[in-house]
C-alpha cells in the first residue's frame, strides 16, 4: 500500500473513531439528560405528593374549625333563646306585680274617696286625707324598692346564659388571640 492509501485508512479509521466517540458521548448525555428528567419527575411526584398530603390536612383542620364554630354558634343561638325566655317570663311576673299594686291602689282611693264623702269635718276630713297619702306614699316607697328587687334579679338570670357563652368564648379562644 501506498502511502497516500494508509494515510487515506488512518484518516478513515480516525473519523470512524471520531463518530464512534461522538455516537459514545451523545449516548451518554442521552441517558444522563434522560436520568436527570426521571429524577426531576420523581422529586415533583414527591412534591406534589407532599403537598397534597398537606393540604389535605389543612382541609381537615379547616373542617374542624367550622364544625367547632357551628357549634359554637348554636351555643350561642341557644343561650340567646334561654335569656330572651327569661326575661319574658320575668317582664310578666313583674307586670303582674305592678297591675297588682296598681289595682289595690285604685280600690284604696275609691274607699278613701267613699270614706270622705261621710265625713263630718273639715279636720277629719285633712287627717283622712293626711293618713291616705302617708300610707299611699308607704305602700309606694315598697313597691318601688320590690320591683327594683325583683328588676336586678331578673337581669342576673336573663344575662347568666350569655355569661357563662362569654366564659366559655375567652376559655376556648382565648389562648389562639
Amino acid at each position: 500500500m501506498t502511502t497516500k492509501a494508509k494515510a487515506a485508512d488512518t484518516a478513515q479509521n480516525t473519523a470512524e473513531a471520531a463518530v464512534e466517540a461522538t455516537k459514545a458521548q451523545v449516548a451518554a448525555g442521552f441517558e444522563k439528560t434522560l436520568a436527570s428528567m426521571k429524577e426531576g419527575m420523581e422529586n415533583a411526584a414527591k412534591g406534589f405528593e407532599t403537598q397534597q398530603a398537606k393540604m389535605k390536612e389543612q382541609v381537615v383542620k379547616a373542617m374542624k374549625t367550622t364544625e367547632e364554630m357551628m357549634a359554637f354558634g348554636q351555643g350561642n343561638f341557644e343561650a340567646l333563646v334561654k335569656a330572651s325566655q327569661i326575661f319574658a317570663s320575668g317582664m310578666q311576673g313583674i307586670s303582674k306585680q305592678i297591675a297588682s299594686t296598681t289595682q289595690n291602689s285604685v280600690e284604696e282611693t275609691v274607699a278613701m274617696t267613699k270614706a270622705l264623702a261621710g265625713v263630718k269635718s273639715v279636720k277629719e276630713a285633712v287627717d283622712l286625707q293626711t293618713g291616705f297619702a302617708r300610707s299611699l306614699m308607704e305602700k309606694a316607697v315598697a313597691e318601688t324598692g320590690r320591683i327594683t328587687d325583683a328588676s336586678l334579679k331578673l337581669t342576673e338570670q336573663t344575662i347568666a346564659p350569655l355569661t357563662a357563652r362569654v366564659t366559655l368564648a375567652v376559655e376556648k379562644f382565648g389562648a389562639a388571640l
